[in-house]
């Protein structure tokens, strides 16, 4: 007895005649995905060019000068030759205690500098966000005024407020019988804290004040059916919603202050406590068009990127590791 094996019939007839398989619906689909290629370039194209442009291209270039060095044999008189000196430049760099004292100058600045500005414009936006403050509008305009402002001639303003003999408010305090060197030892980090805040406080308050307004209505009335008052508000409620600009702010802050260079060197014309290589971007510039090391200088600014990079990515992850903690 023979059997013939039949032919399977497929069970699944969800899809037979399914437009999308014809070819039409292949071709249709083909052209789908390429108009939604061509968005994406549109869209994100500009971005790229743009990182590769300012960021990449300048960070591969640092990188590449900070390995070579122009050597001049012939105990000097012989042509320049450009030779491969692998992390020499990098070792110079991180034995040096003029570099080291800048990144303690810096790390001081930030300790002061970013809790004052994240503190005060959120307390600033926290008093416009509460009616508290008349005339709103004008408020917030007076506020972020010095922002507008550019930083070089923002800090030429305070230097003729800081110098003795020419500022009014150093005269102001003489009357008083209180003497004050804004740029001495002492008080030359907080002068220089004093300008970058007057700079930046309005513009930060106003990220704040604009994720203040974002907040629902409801769960602060609820809050205020509850009983909070105005401070316990602010601080338990509309504060905790906006814990991502605070965190954005922080960290474009310490982005901003690891990179300090036009307020000291401009007030360094007038304090001999301010030396040209005051802070890691001086020393950087000082090592380029000083001293025409550009390899030094190559090597200050990947080791300045690799801080930077390190100490934003630390407060991310610490922020991160906060929300999920709370979360539970």
């Amino acid at each position: 007895m023979t059997t013939t094996a039949q032919p399977r019939v497929p069970t699944d007839t969800s899809r037979v005649g399914d437009p999308a398989l014809s070819p039409a619906g292949r071709r249709a689909r083909r052209t789908a995905g390429r108009r939604r290629f061509g968005a994406v370039v549109v869209l994100m194209g500009p971005f790229f060019v743009l990182l590769t442009t300012v960021f990449l291209i300048p960070v591969g270039t640092a990188v590449y000068l900070s390995f070579y060095s122009d050597d001049q044999p012939g105990l000097g008189f012989g042509p320049e030759n450009t030779v491969f000196v692998g992390l020499r430049s990098y070792a110079a760099v991180l034995s040096d205690p003029t570099f080291l004292g800048g990144l303690g100058t810096v790390a001081l600045y930030c300790l002061i500098y970013i809790p004052l500005m994240v503190v005060g414009a959120l307390v600033l936006a926290l008093l416009l966000d509460s009616g508290v403050v008349r005339l709103r509008a004008v408020a917030q305009l007076g506020l972020f005024l010095p922002h507008a402002v550019p930083g070089l001639i923002a800090a030429l303003i305070w230097l003729y407020l800081y110098t003795p003999g020419i500022s009014p408010i150093i005269d102001l305090f003489a009357r008083a019988d209180i003497t004050i060197d804004f740029l001495g030892i002492h008080a030359v980090i907080p002068s220089i804290v004093n300008i970058a805040l007057w700079s930046n406080l309005g513009y930060n308050m106003v990220v704040f004040y604009a994720a203040l307004q974002a907040v629902p209505r409801e769960v602060i009335e609820a809050s205020v059916v509850d009983g909070a008052g105005p401070v316990r508000t602010a601080l338990q409620v509309k504060t905790p919603l906006v814990r991502a600009s605070i965190v954005m702010v922080a960290i474009f802050t310490l982005i901003w202050a690891l990179q300090l260079f036009t307020e000291p060197m401009l007030l360094s014309q007038s304090s001999p406590m301010i030396s040209s290589r005051f802070s890691p971007s001086m020393y950087i510039y000082d090592a380029a068009f000083t001293r025409n090391n550009y390899s030094l200088a190559a090597a200050a600014s990947v080791v300045l990127l690799v801080c930077t990079i390190t100490l934003s990515y630390g407060v991310t992850r610490f922020t991160s590791r906060a929300d999920a903690e709370e979360a539970r």
